[in-house]
């Protein structure tokens, strides 16, 4: 009775596509999805991933209260510091991406960089943070910093003049 038995379990043993697996497992890898489902007849295959946990930050930072991110509203206060003429930001460094910028490294710090302060070759002006990820901008050039025109957790778009370095 035992021969009759095991043709019966491996016929109802289901049979594993490896490579449709496998497939699964890279489009998972190319849409970020964490889990994926299919199912035909009787078969039905998941994968699954668990998502990675985020690495901690490096310079955590977080504003204390929403800051209004109306374009209208940015630029009295760009004038107010003093940019307003397109002349003016001919020699600034530029946001190379859209993001929020941040003048110190944290709450109540001192800001890395001010008006008439010396900056040398790579010295960090600001921070830009984009999806979660601080990205320290830095000076191109040496020379003195002429302009701040961006307020500290002030939104920036992509090529925003953000400080001019004469």
């Amino acid at each position: 009775m035992a021969d009759n038995n095991e043709p019966k379990n491996n016929q109802a043993a289901m049979q594993i596509d490896v490579d449709l697996v496998r497939q699964l497992a890279e489009l998972l890898d190319t849409t970020q999805l964490t889990e994926i489902e299919v199912e035909d007849k009787d078969r039905k295959i998941r994968v699954a991933r668990k998502p990675a946990a985020a690495a901690p930050a490096q310079v955590a930072y977080a504003p204390t209260a929403p800051v209004p991110s109306a374009p209208l509203a940015a630029a009295p206060a760009a004038a107010e510091i003093g940019a307003s003429t397109p002349a003016s930001t001919a020699s600034a460094v530029r946001s190379p991406m859209v993001g929020t910028a941040y003048l110190s490294a944290e709450p109540g710090a001192k800001p890395f960089a001010g008006i008439g302060q010396k900056v040398s070759p790579g010295d960090t002006l600001l921070i830009v943070e984009a999806m979660k990820v601080m990205n320290p901008i830095t000076a191109p050039s040496g020379g003195t910093v002429t302009q701040v025109l961006v307020e500290n957790g002030q939104p920036v778009e992509f090529d925003q003049p953000l400080i001019v370095v004469e």
